[in-house]
């Protein structure tokens, strides 16, 4: 892709972001949505081959389906209300539709489906956009249509791909399938608390990116896409390897890592709320991806690659592609525990 190119489509995606997030009007957000994923269409078929054009052309009818339903929900809402305001969504069957809409955009279940097949399909560096970037926009309006939406709906989404998520990723060994899959149920903790606490929402979303950027960014680097792959990791590059290590093990939820701060205040606050049974469902539902993760752990830097020779070290061509983000977003994954009372403070 040339920098023009490239530039023009940066710029779309980061100006479709922020005109949904700066909105307060259907049509503008709207519009904000359809810009991200028409500038991110380019990103996910380049380089060109018919794996990237299948998967890129997924996901382009899926979210383009998304977009209708979400129209009929706007303009069914217009019609019964005579408002056009994002604030103003009372009318059940717009709140149904719309919360569909939303759930096909983020990729909760049961609309979860197109999700791996297109993160499998497209390069490492567009699928991090995928399941991050493009996160921000959908998630912002269902912030900001929280109090309007159906409880009982979103709940049962959330617990819903919060075990497909898990059990989806336990036979998988490519890695871009199991971060999808991963992706998916983080997206049902996001959504499982957003009638409760949305702020807690957005906590658990900046946590989310900032592993998952940093877990795509060291696969990136290393050009490993599959699990068998990492067992040769540890000789190439230790300090990778360990990366990867504890960036799985905080997108896990263990103490005393980042991953863990969202998933305590949102089981806290479902507790609090007299919603124990989910609460306890979305802990064991945890144990799956655990379990996957700890998978990826135990391949990547518990285990030595079998070798026909004596020597155990590997000639090592230094890597030409860029790691100055690497370090801080590596410290923002795994070392936000102590920031834990500043969120409950903003809650």
């Amino acid at each position: 892709m040339s920098p023009y190119t490239l530039t023009m489509v940066s710029l779309s995606l980061f100006l479709g972001t922020c005109l949904t997030l700066s909105s307060n009007h259907w049509f503008t957000a709207w519009m904000g949505l359809e810009i991200n994923t028409l500038a991110i269409m380019p990103v996910m078929t380049s380089p060109n081959n018919p794996r990237s054009t299948e998967a890129t052309t997924k996901y382009f009818l899926t979210q383009a389906t998304a977009s209708m339903i979400m129209m009929f929900a706007i303009v069914y809402n217009a019609w019964t209300t005579d408002q056009w305001t994002m604030f103003n969504l009372s009318d059940d069957w717009a709140s149904t539709f719309m919360t569909i809409a939303l759930a096909m955009k983020l990729g909760l279940a049961p609309f979860h489906l197109w999700v791996p097949e297109v993160t499998q399909g497209i390069p490492l560096l567009s699928g991090m956009i995928l399941l991050t970037w493009q996160k921000i926009a959908p998630t912002s309006i269902l912030y900001q249509i929280s109090p309007c939406l159906n409880m009982e709906i979103m709940m049962s989404l959330a617990i819903l791909s919060a075990i497909l998520g898990g059990w989806g990723g336990l036979n998988q060994t490519h890695l871009r399938k199991i971060l999808a899959y991963s992706s998916i149920t983080h997206m049902g903790w996001m959504t499982i608390i957003v009638n409760i606490n949305p702020t807690l929402t957005v906590v658990a979303l900046i946590i989310y990116m900032a592993a998952t950027i940093t877990l795509f960014m060291t696969l990136n680097y290393s050009t490993i896409t599959k699990i068998k792959s990492l067992a040769n990791l540890w000789n190439k590059s230790a300090p990778i390897a360990f990366i990867i290590m504890l960036t799985l093990l905080s997108l896990g939820g263990l103490p005393p890592l980042s991953g863990f701060s969202p998933k305590w205040l949102i089981l806290h606050e479902l507790a609090s709320n007299n919603n124990a049974v989910a609460a306890i469902v979305m802990a064991l539902s945890a144990l799956l991806n655990l379990f996957f993760y700890m998978r990826i752990m135990y391949v990547s830097t518990l285990t030595i690659f079998p070798y026909t020779n004596t020597c155990k070290m590997q000639w090592y061509f230094n890597s030409t592609k860029p790691t100055c983000t690497i370090p801080t977003m590596t410290i923002i994954s795994f070392l936000l525990l102590p920031l834990t009372p500043m969120f409950s403070i903003f809650m």
